[in-house]
């Protein structure tokens, strides 16, 4: 009979250390990323490495942070859902403390709508502690929409989703209003470290970045992104730490910045969607467990700055894997060595196939 409850398992090793510091934590630590690619880990380890040589390491700034979820409500016409808006608008305070009576640690921290037709979409926008909070958000929000429908005339249920969140799609509204944590990342490496570490130029990287990520990704009509693969380092650390998989749809949106300066390189990443949390669904098993307490994740502070420390360490994970895919791609070939060399078998490698 097959086992429901077994765990998938899936090589994990862990890289770094990695340097950060900012607005959230200053730390050295080594990061956990679970994958089948396994060029990842030394793709990351050789960003690492480049964090441990800057002189700041990797400053990571915490900008913003909110869970979301949207409900649809349905109006008689247009103008009785303009009115239901003004009414939100003027109960807030009244809403926040629905919240607080359905959740210890949900604050409801804004509030934004949008009428089409004679539907309204209402996006909630929580504060959810250490928690991701995908439930918490939908808890919270199934209580604000049934105190809506109670106290507002002319309107009646529609979802308790309306897609207006927006949830593991890829889509404007998260780039624009932030979905998760926003942390934005920087590093100022060297000329030397550029050349020595990287073997290539600050000029080189900077030009790629214009031509593959800015350009290549307008035409290829992204949305709200401009990275090369910010999805292969989140995959990696939230499969280890026990995150919802799927939240890198979101999270992968983002934007790499490039700039040489005098030979030195100026390197970011920009991330508005990162959705992770340190306790929840998820977060009780073994390895996950393990994983958090070595990131320093599981220690004793004020609720939401173990899921902060978390989301900067994650931020600072993706710049380092991000930096040495595109220092590599300024090279003739040796994005594919690297991959031949290590996910095929000897044999293969030897003939060169």
């Amino acid at each position: 009979m097959t086992d429901t409850h077994a765990i998938a398992g899936v090589p994990m090793k862990w890289v770094g250390p990695v340097r950060i510091s900012g607005n959230v934590a200053t730390t050295e630590t080594q990061v956990p990323l679970a994958t089948y690619e396994s060029p990842l880990w030394p793709s990351v380890g050789r960003g690492a490495k480049v964090s441990m040589l800057a002189e700041k390491g990797i400053v990571a700034t915490l900008v913003d942070e909110r869970m979301t979820r949207s409900v649809l409500v349905e109006a008689a016409d247009a103008g009785t859902a303009y009115e239901a808006t003004r009414i939100i608008d003027a109960r807030i305070d009244e809403l926040r403390e629905v919240v607080r009576g359905c959740s210890r640690f949900a604050e409801l921290i804004g509030v934004r709508h949008e009428i089409t037709g004679h539907l309204l979409f209402i996006r909630f926008e929580f504060s959810t502690g250490d928690a991701s909070g995908h439930n918490m958000a939908t808890l919270a929000s199934d209580a604000l929409l049934g105190h809506l429908l109670q106290t507002i005339p002319g309107i009646a249920y529609g979802s308790i989703s309306g897609n207006y969140c927006t949830d593991k799609k890829a889509t404007a509204i998260n780039g624009l209003l932030g979905r998760g944590k926003n942390v934005v990342t920087e590093l100022l490496v060297p000329r030397d470290v550029v050349e020595g570490v990287l073997h290539t130029t600050a000029a080189k990287i900077a030009e790629l970045n214009l031509r593959k990520n800015l350009l290549g990704t307008l035409l290829a009509g992204g949305i709200r992104s401009a990275n090369a693969h910010y999805a292969n380092m989140l995959l990696g650390l939230y499969l280890a730490t026990g995150q919802d998989a799927a939240n890198i749809v979101e999270g992968s949106q983002g934007v790499t910045t490039a700039e040489d300066r005098d030979g030195d390189l100026y390197f970011s990443c920009t991330l508005p969607n990162l959705i992770v949390g340190t306790v929840g669904n998820g977060k009780g098993l073994g390895f996950v467990e393990t994983n958090l307490s070595r990131l320093g994740c599981r220690a004793d502070r004020a609720p939401g700055e173990n899921a902060r420390r978390l989301a900067v360490i994650v931020a600072a994970t993706v710049l380092c894997g991000e930096l040495s895919l595109l220092a590599a791609q300024t090279n003739p070939g040796e994005l594919m060595r690297a991959h031949v060399l290590l996910e095929r078998d000897n044999k293969t490698a030897k003939v060169g196939v």
